[in-house]
């Protein structure tokens, strides 16, 4: 079996990434909204969550990726 099917390549964390945040980042803005009862500030700590959990996760990815638990 050709172990490189078990890998992601980083570009696919990269969008990966990308895309789940903009799910998170829809929930957190709503979220805020409802919580401050402000768009301004809603969109602002949606912006600065967008920009650190997708790193994060990028990074999360990658180290789970490197991990031989669970892969066949």
């Amino acid at each position: 079996m050709n172990n490189s099917s078990n890998c992601e390549k980083p570009i696919r964390s990269i969008v990966k990434s990308i895309s789940w945040r903009i799910v998170g980042t829809i929930d957190t803005i709503i979220i805020s909204w409802i919580i401050t009862g402000k768009v301004t500030l809603a969109l602002a700590i949606g912006s600065i969550e967008l920009i650190t959990k997708m790193l994060l996760y990028f990074f999360h990815e990658r180290i789970w990726n490197i991990i031989k638990w669970g892969k066949q």
